[in-house]
């Protein structure tokens, strides 16, 4: 067997952890973030949303049922949220060097080397996820080479979603109704669920011109970074909101409808990534278990007077979604579509068609 290369996890504040690289092996900088679901790892590797970050899997046994083939359904991956790996690195507590499932087609190690993505084992991810609550998200660097300098790089100061957004506008023929998908970084199942609902797609770079396109509606998506970096989606909102033409915003489209609604963002201390997370739906008693992955939240305290919070999270009272009163402009921090995750909230999707129709 070949021998493991030590490799170390050294954060901003000077703590050091060593493990073993079981993926490839190379040095990586980044934001160092946490994730708590127990299962899904091929799809929370492959969204966007983690573009820039070292992330840490809080559940201790990561891939014991590999990772599966790459089949596609209406162009895009079944099994993936998009056609690359976005995270920096990858930390868990124990990798499973034997996986076995129906659908696995390779290691997730074979995985992570065959796209140049360092990954450890053997940290204390418990110790890790406690320090990254206590004192906030932290900047990092996986160190591998014992002759590598010692530097962090913050990706947050990056223009990510240009990173991961399409570069050029794609047509997905579902139905006769028509929306525009702003596409900040999406996620492929969010296209899925239109397109499951015979709804066809456009999806459209973030900075496209998306306020005169002809449709029936507009999705903000999720994506990666500080909502504030993208002034010029902000700028096409507010014109499509002087057109009343229906909005949906997801995760990163939330904050982004929030801001060109006039409100204000801000970043929390360690986010919320993961597919356990309760959200209250406001004026009702209904909690729902979503799915989320993001590190800047709404301030609800600056919401306009014609606007509400529409959901908050059960656990630290933060903004979990929004909407106008009058006009059919709505959004959810979390993401509806899961994958993954519940579906409980897929039901947002059905309002917006209603909405559209």
């Amino acid at each position: 067997m070949e021998k493991k290369k030590t490799a170390r996890l050294i954060l901003e504040d000077g703590t050091i952890f060593i493990g073993y690289s079981f993926a490839y092996d190379g040095n990586a900088n980044g934001e160092v973030v946490f994730n708590t679901g127990m299962v899904g790892y091929p799809e929370t590797i492959s969204d966007p949303s983690y573009r820039g970050q070292i992330l840490v899997f809080t559940f201790p046994l990561i891939g014991n049922y590999g990772i599966p083939g790459n089949e596609r359904i209406n162009g895009m991956y079944k099994n993936f949220e998009s056609e690359s790996i976005h995270i920096r690195a990858l930390i868990v507590s124990d990798y499973s060097e034997e996986y076995s499932h129906w659908s696995a087609k390779k290691s997730l190690g074979e995985w992570l080397k065959e796209n140049k993505i360092p990954g450890i084992s053997g940290i204390d991810t418990r110790m890790l996820t406690r320090k990254l609550r206590d004192k906030g998200t932290m900047l990092g660097k996986i160190i591998i080479d014992e002759n590598e300098k010692i530097n962090f790089e913050d990706p947050n100061a990056n223009d990510l979603v240009s990173e991961v957004c399409t570069k050029e506008p794609i047509l997905y023929n579902g139905g006769k109704k028509r929306v525009v998908l702003v596409d900040c970084g999406t996620k492929n199942n969010i296209i899925q669920a239109f397109l499951g609902r015979k709804i066809s797609v456009k999806r459209v770079p973030y900075d496209y011109d998306f306020a005169n396109e002809h449709c029936d509606g507009i999705i903000l998506s999720n994506g990666p970074g500080d909502p504030k970096m993208n002034k010029k989606t902000i700028e096409n909102t507010k014109l499509a909101m002087e057109k009343n033409i229906p909005i949906l915003g997801i995760c990163l489209g939330s904050q982004i409808l929030a801001l060109a609604a006039g409100a204000d963002t801000y970043k929390l201390k360690y986010g919320h990534r993961g597919h356990n997370q309760p959200c209250n739906e406001m004026g009702t008693k209904r909690c729902y278990i979503t799915s989320q992955n993001h590190g800047y939240a709404v301030d609800a305290n600056t919401l306009p007077e014609d606007w509400r919070q529409w959901f908050v999270n059960d656990n630290d009272g933060t903004n979990e979604g929004l909407f106008h009163i009058s006009k059919p402009f709505f959004a959810a921090q979390f993401h509806p579509e899961a994958s993954p995750g519940p579906d409980d909230t897929e039901f947002i999707f059905d309002i917006f068609v209603r909405a559209i129709q």
